[in-house]
């Protein structure tokens, strides 16, 4: 009888080593090794056919029925590329009490409305607090049913029966009791996951997963658990803040990066209507260090309030900290103001708050961050009927930003009236939208007197003209 093979798998992201080791080379994840017997492949003659069905011609394929079917809620809908997809297996992530089992119990409610039969499988709560938690919610409790389970024999059977919608919350839970292991380890997700994928794919069940992430902010488990699934979202946000934002980072059906906004209420996650709207309706009203910017959040643009604080600091090393932002980005901004601008920053503590609990990824924020640094730095307010937009380069020079009409005509509806971007690029605008524009070439032009945004700094509040048409 031939000796299994132990092999050991980190559980943080899936490494495979043939001894345990206390800290993952990959993740560096301590003592996250799990032991689990080595599959064994069945031996198969030289020559042999390996049982597949051939090749076949794409146009031979037999097309699936790929129509979309609604959840019942846009914003999801919208992040999903139009709806669910028969068969379709949709992993979503998030912290600890972001709202993920309440988002798909809402996706559970709208299925039954629109009078499908859809199963929740619980492993995390028992059907009695799952009932309390929907009733609390408001919700009608008769047409989703609910199976407390975490064994994947019995969950599989329970999901032979037709049902219109799979829910699992969450696969972490799950456990297969063949394999060596406890619920959670590398090998129980990975074999849990692939058995409900495959069910999935067989009977055209929509699927959906819960995955916990770790500490580091990744999806806890093996990596295959995201190669495995068709889309992958992730809810994010503030405990302390009712803003949601629900983001697509892989989709086989539909575009990624796009994001869907929830507010959460008592009676659950509602959706945002005008995101723009939310994220500046607590603007304070003639505050330095404030400034709006246009962002793309997938195809959708929303504007958003950025704010900073620039104070003396009592350290050696002043900081630079940011919410929202990338911080390596402001220290870079800070440093080109430095330089092109003559900014006296060496000495100062910066701070860079996206509000709203919002996150700003794409460069096209770069000249807005500025702005804002500058109206801290001088305690001199920017106009209320600005928006700013640019990517700002190490040279000082302002570039080009993408799709600039579709964040010129979100800025037109929410009531801006002047923008202030990338002079080459604004050189069309005069007249569009009802904007007036305040091109720039260089950053230390928002300081000039032709640009209009800043009163006269005071009496020595800059070091000497900038550098390049300062």
């Amino acid at each position: 009888m031939a000796k299994t093979k132990i092999r050991y798998l980190c559980r943080e992201c899936g490494r495979q080593s043939p001894v345990p080791l206390g800290r993952c080379p990959s993740c560096q994840a301590w003592d996250s090794f799990d032991a689990e017997e080595e599959p064994r492949q069945p031996a198969r003659p030289p020559g042999a056919p390996d049982g597949g069905r051939g090749a076949l011609r794409l146009s031979e394929i037999p097309a699936g029925d790929a129509a979309r079917l609604p959840t019942g809620i846009g914003e999801l809908d919208r992040v999903l590329g139009g709806g669910q997809v028969p068969g379709a297996v949709t992993l979503l992530s998030g912290e600890p009490g972001v709202g993920k089992s309440t988002l798909l119990l809402q996706v559970a409610r709208g299925a039954a409305a629109l009078g499908r039969k859809p199963l929740y499988v619980t492993g995390e709560e028992s059907a009695a607090q799952l009932r309390l938690r929907a009733e609390r919610l408001g919700m009608d409790l008769g047409g989703i049913y609910a199976l407390p389970e975490t064994e994947i024999p019995r969950v599989l059977e329970a999901a032979s029966s037709r049902w219109d919608l799979l829910i699992v919350d969450s696969v972490q839970t799950l456990r297969v009791p063949e394999l060596a292991g406890p619920a959670g380890s590398a090998a129980q997700i990975r074999e849990s996951a692939s058995a409900l994928t495959q069910m999935a794919k067989d009977t055209g069940t929509p699927l959906w997963l819960v995955g916990h992430i770790t500490k580091e902010g990744s999806i806890a488990g093996p990596k295959l658990l995201e190669h495995l699934v068709d889309t992958v979202l992730y809810l994010e946000g503030e405990r302390d803040r009712p803003v949601r934002i629900l983001r697509s980072f892989k989709n086989r059906f539909g575009a990624v990066n796009e994001v869907g906004v929830f507010e959460m209420t008592g009676a659950g996650l509602g959706e945002v209507a005008n995101p723009s709207e939310l994220f500046l309706s607590e603007r304070p009203a003639g505050a330095a260090g404030s400034a709006v910017t246009p962002v793309l959040e997938g195809r959708r643009p929303l504007l958003m309030e950025i704010q900073a604080l620039v104070s003396p600091s009592p350290l050696p090393v002043p900081r630079r900290q940011t919410l929202g932002a990338d911080v390596a980005r402001v220290s870079l901004l800070a440093a080109v103001l430095e330089k092109k601008v003559r900014l006296k920053l060496f000495d100062r503590d910066v701070f860079v708050n996206v509000t709203g609990g919002a996150r700003i990824a794409e460069p096209s924020a770069d000249l807005a961050i500025a702005a804002a640094i500058v109206s801290s730095w001088f305690e001199s307010p920017l106009p209320a009927d600005l928006v700013v937009l640019g990517e700002v380069g190490l040279a000082g020079e302002v570039r080009r930003v993408g799709r600039m009409a579709e964040r010129l005509a979100e800025c037109a509806r929410m009531g801006f009236r002047r923008v202030c971007g990338p002079a080459a690029e604004l050189e069309g605008v005069q007249g569009r939208f009802g904007l007036r524009p305040v091109g720039v070439s260089r950053v230390s032009e928002m300081l000039g007197p032709r640009a209009g945004l800043f009163a006269e700094p005071p009496a020595g509040g800059r070091g000497g003209r900038g550098e390049g048409g300062g």
